[in-house]
């Protein structure tokens, strides 16, 4: 499809840095018509975020740039659907813990958040319409074609909750209800995408595309998980914490496979950077706003009297020279590595650094704000902490007497009898207000 000279500088920006695209005729359709994609990505919020979302939400500016209307979901009942990670009671506490957290990563990263739409699944999820979608989709759903949907995505145990095979559905249907025209997400969801082109036309809606960038290898190999605290490094992590981990992070000389902190530079280091230097240029395409009102260090990662064209610079050690080298792409710095002409230390040292500039605004922002700190505290409460037991009173327990005991016991009348015989009595089950509080955690999350 031939597209005109801006519309096709807008579909490079769309689609630059993502490991694979799906149905990129439907986006340059769009395009040619001169109208603005709408895009979505969701999260749903179960552990701590880490610093992977780097990625999506890095990836969020060139959408902007590109005059994408784009959508953050924040899929509050799919935390709940995923095998439990995110119990009833704590689904509110993490949707607001991850608000919180995205839009203080997009300001420290000069995306302005009032261009973007932010949205909590249960705000459509729960209606009559997209509920009997659900049902229609789960009469023509196969129970092996779910499960192979969400193999990658939602959390595999051997005996599988109906939950986690309704998960693939409800994404899917988001598409539609949310009225985009692409979605945006990992490569690990890649079956997700693909059950979803192939199940929305048979509810009578269109296929959408599928954009999807690559995933980060956690720090010690294999997949950055927010359930394994040695893969991850957290947005609140503190400096000490940063320079732990990237110290006992895998990093063999010369071994540029499942290397974590080569495929973290150029998957957020060298894209950021790049964002910073072309904003300096004035090219931020048709985002306008872009980088006003950010906080924190807005400098690419580079030295001040760095050469043109430098995206990456990282300080060598004194017996090799001391000084800087400074690369133009991530593929000479990984030359430069295989040929351990770059060494370990040089570079966890740099990527160190270069976390803890990103992270310093997003520390800051929560240590000045009680209410997240005090969300935090509810979203994730510590499993370890020991109630005070000096100070909490045992709760009196009222045990009524058998009938003819007590100090106030008297024989009833007859006209007792036959007045207390037409006032009804009624005795609550047992754990009535167990089922009551529950109802109303429930209730609470709807509202």
């Amino acid at each position: 499809m031939a597209l005109s000279a801006i519309a096709e500088e807008r579909f490079d920006l769309i689609t630059r840095r993502l490991q694979e695209v799906l149905g990129e005729d439907l986006i340059k359709a769009i395009l040619a018509e001169d109208r603005p994609p709408k895009g979505y990505w969701g999260t749903a919020p179960t552990g701590r975020p880490h610093i992977g979302y780097f990625v999506p939400l890095t990836k969020i500016a060139d959408f902007l740039r590109a005059g994408v209307e784009v959508t953050i979901l924040f899929a509050d009942i799919h935390a709940f659907l995923d095998n439990l990670k995110a119990p009833l009671e704590l689904v509110a506490h993490r949707t607001k813990y991850y608000t919180l957290i995205v839009t203080t990563v997009f300001e420290s990263l000069g995306i302005p958040t009032s261009k973007l739409r932010f949205i909590d699944g249960s705000s459509y999820q729960l209606t009559k319409e997209y509920n009997l979608d659900n049902y229609k989709l789960s009469a023509i759903v196969t129970e092996h074609d779910a499960k192979k949907a969400g193999a990658e995505v939602v959390k595999q145990v051997d005996s599988a909750l109906l939950s986690g095979l309704l998960y693939p559905g409800l994404q899917a249907l988001d598409e539609q209800y949310l009225g985009v025209d692409f979605q945006f997400g990992g490569v690990d969801q890649r079956k997700i995408f693909t059950f979803a082109e192939q199940y929305l036309p048979k509810l009578g809606y269109k296929k959408r595309a599928h954009l999807m960038n690559a995933m980060v290898p956690g720090l010690a190999g294999g997949k950055m998980s927010a359930s394994d605290p040695k893969s991850k490094i957290d947005f609140l992590d503190s400096s000490e914490e940063v320079r732990k981990k990237i110290s006992k992070a895998f990093c063999e000389e010369g071994n540029i496979i499942e290397n974590g902190l080569l495929a973290f530079l150029k998957a957020v280091l060298i894209p950021i950077s790049q964002l910073r230097l072309e904003r300096l240029q004035g090219k931020t395409g048709e985002d306008e706003a872009e980088g006003q009102g950010a906080v924190g260090d807005q400098k690419p990662f580079i030295t001040d009297d760095a050469p043109e064209g430098t995206v990456f610079s990282v300080e060598l050690d004194a017996k090799d020279g001391g000084g800087y080298r400074h690369y133009k792409s991530y593929e000479e710095v990984e030359q430069d590595f295989a040929d351990k002409k770059l060494f370990p230390k040089v570079l966890k040292t740099a990527v160190g650094d270069a976390i803890n500039r990103l992270l310093d605004p997003i520390r800051k922002a929560f240590e000045e704000n009680e209410e997240w700190q005090k969300v935090e505290k509810l979203a994730y409460p510590d499993p370890n902490a020991k109630t005070d037991k000096k100070n909490k009173k045992k709760e009196k327990v009222y045990h009524p007497p058998p009938p003819g005991k007590g100090k106030d016991t008297k024989q009833p009348s007859t006209s007792d009898s036959l007045a207390d015989s037409s006032t009804p009595v009624t005795t609550a089950p047992p754990g009535d207000e167990a089922v009551h509080a529950a109802t109303e955690a429930v209730k609470q999350l709807i509202i």
